[in-house]
């Protein structure tokens, strides 16, 4: 085939799934020519599966993405259709964010947004090889035989490389939604000796929405007060549509016991690791046979279908096993099924080849986002995408890699876990993973970031303005409940009437605001002066106030995290002539080469008697120097 080169570029991402949206919508903001290709327009932020955003740990992904300048928190925002917070009876740290989106809608607007950004170019197009000199990835080469050249390219590949489909008996190449799969660039990555695996995801099936029994579940509605996910918006109320709440049996169990021999997955077809935070129907039943039922949502997706959502229920059973146990459930007992349950397996690359920056440590300029690097879920892939375009844009510019730690944000946590600890099933994100995570919280996501954002070239003017304004007024706010003293006749009857103890002297609003059982709107009774702060603004004060204490015990824990990460560690250190580090340690540090002592700390077979050797190593170092 005769290859043509049809334009050169600054940055080439390949693929337009939701790591790379938010790669080539980065890179193109800050400033760099850039090319998103896909193997399909109409992939372009595609929910394959789930038809929303957010949920535990997922939510704070999804506002530190917006702090960032990324497009996710907007994007959901425009296409909501249900929005509600979860874990409300726990703490503040794990309080998450999710909503159901419009899929059709949620494409469409992500689109028209890639379509309109400036330095930006979207094109459909096959990528079935990389160009490599001298060690660079420099370009692109399309099944067209096209070629593109580039300063770095982004691999955000999604579950497309090598897809294989399994339903029941029946397995076939193919793509996530029935879209093509990319087989040529999935052979070529392995002929470049990337260490390539299997990982394995599926989606439940697609019912008609009319075939349902509504009366027999249990609507879940929205919440009344809708909390935006992005800091750029204040107030989003709408008309929101219900989800349903149902149960398996067991019946239910039963046709799936009888039937475990028809599924790809026991059958022995499928050689791809599986996630182990959201299995199949069937092995959830193979492996909580104690549990006698399993709950499943109902979920729309979207205003203008018919096509409801099955939430809990993926599987690899065939067509007609699928339909059976399916009707044994109430509410389901008459449903359609429009889009039979699969299981797909995929190619993806062990995040361990990479560095904290997503680059690859053996290919020089290439890039990798998303669930190519071992991870499940839009949010996880949105957050990569990010992280890699502005990471591409700044090598590029010969600039200082931008790297977030644990002690900054999930983001830090998500890829810190991936690059250092490596993962053996496609990696979800939760709020336990997360050593700080009274820090970590979805409110102050801004606070944390946005002046990062602004820093790099990502976050624009209105943001920061916007920023300093909330601190501006936050400040204020603080400092006016710290001096207003209201006195026992005053205060007692609505503490009294809230059931909380009285006072015998007088007590400020911000002591007040303390107490567990009272709130900022709660204390407008008793307030003369009350200044009209935004949800984000009013949520984030009283976090800091109420748990001012847990905090700032966390922020001395993080300190102590610092002091490691401070401590670098050469690009270039022989670890081999360290005396004193046992040969696994010498082994794994040499391959991961990390940056930090606190980065080698995290590494499976480095011990703690390592690190000690690694400091004293350091110090004599810095004795030398001196």
């Amino acid at each position: 085939m005769e290859k043509f080169l049809m334009g050169t570029y600054d940055v080439v991402v390949v693929g337009a799934g939701h790591a790379g949206c938010e790669a080539g919508l980065a890179a193109a903001r800050m400033g760099m020519k850039t090319l998103m290709l896909s193997i399909n327009l109409e992939a372009v932020a595609m929910m394959a599966c789930n038809p929303s955003i957010g949920g535990t740990g997922k939510g704070h992904l999804v506002r530190e993405i917006d702090a960032l300048g990324g497009e996710m928190g907007i994007n959901i925002d425009k296409t909501f259709i249900q929005s509600r917070m979860l874990n409300t009876a726990k703490g503040p740290a794990v309080h998450s964010l999710r909503a159901q989106a419009d899929k059709n809608e949620y494409h469409i607007e992500m689109k028209k947004t890639l379509e309109a950004e400036e330095n930006l170019h979207l094109k459909q197009g096959e990528v079935i090889d990389l160009m490599i000199e001298d060690g660079k990835a420099c370009g692109v080469v399309l099944k067209t035989g096209a070629m593109y050249r580039s300063k770095a390219v982004i691999l955000a590949t999604g579950t497309f490389l090598a897809g294989k489909i399994f339903i029941g008996e029946s397995v076939f190449e193919s793509g996530p939604n029935g879209l093509a799969p990319s087989n040529e660039l999935a052979q070529r990555l392995r002929e470049y000796g990337l260490p390539i695996r299997r990982f394995k995801t599926g989606t439940p099936a697609r019912a008609l929405a009319k075939s349902l029994d509504y009366e027999k579940m249990i609507p879940q509605d929205g919440d009344e007060t809708v909390v935006p996910f992005s800091f750029m918006n204040d107030d989003l109320q709408k008309n929101q549509v219900k989800c349903w709440l149902t149960y398996t049996n067991e019946t239910t169990h039963e046709v799936i016991r009888r039937n475990f021999h028809r599924s790809a997955l026991f059958g022995g077809q499928i050689e791809g690791v599986g996630p182990r935070y959201c299995p199949s129907i069937e092995d959830k039943v193979n492996r909580f046979a104690d549990k006698k039922r399993h709950q499943l949502f109902i979920e729309p997706e979207g205003l203008y279908t018919e096509e409801m959502y099955i939430q809990g229920m993926s599987s690899s059973l065939p067509e007609d096993v699928q339909e059976e146990f399916y009707k044994t459930i109430e509410g389901l007992e008459h449903l359609e099924i429009v889009r039979p349950a699969y299981a797909i397996e995929y190619d993806c690359i062990d995040p361990l080849d990479l560095k904290v920056n997503l680059e690859n440590r053996h290919i020089e300029n290439l890039f990798c986002a998303g669930q190519f690097n071992g991870s499940s879920g839009y949010e996880e892939a949105a957050a990569q995408g990010l992280i890699a375009g502005i990471n591409a844009v700044c090598k590029i510019k010969e600039e200082m890699p931008f790297i977030l730690d644990r002690s900054e944000a999930y983001i830090g946590v998500l890829i810190d876990d991936l690059v250092t600890k490596g993962t053996n099933e496609p990696y979800r994100i939760m709020t336990s993973r997360a050593e700080y995570r009274l820090l970590l919280r979805q409110d102050n996501a801004d606070m944390r970031l946005t002046e990062r954002g602004y820093a790099v070239g990502l976050v624009k003017k209105d943001r920061y303005e916007r920023l300093l304004k909330k601190k501006e007024v936050v400040a204020e706010e603080t400092d006016r409940l710290k001096k207003k003293i209201l006195q026992p006749d005053v205060v007692n009857p609505f503490l009294e009437e809230k059931g909380s103890t009285p006072v015998k002297s007088g007590i400020s609003l911000l002591e007040l605001l303390k107490r567990p059982e009272i709130t900022y709107d709660d204390a407008a009774v008793i307030d003369d002066i009350r200044p009209k702060l935004s949800a984000h603004q009013k949520t984030m004060m009283e976090v800091q106030i109420k748990y001012e204490g847990y905090i700032i015990k966390q922020q001395q824990q993080i300190e102590k995290f610092k002091k490691l990460e401070h401590k670098k560690l050469p690009s270039d250190l022989d670890y081999f002539s360290i005396e004193g580090l046992r040969i696994e340690a010498r082994q794994k540090l040499d391959a991961l080469r990390p940056v930090s002592v606190g980065q080698a700390s995290r590494i499976s077979g480095v011990s703690p008697a390592d690190i000690n050797v690694l400091l004293i190593w350091l110090e004599k170092m810095r004795r030398q120097k001196h």
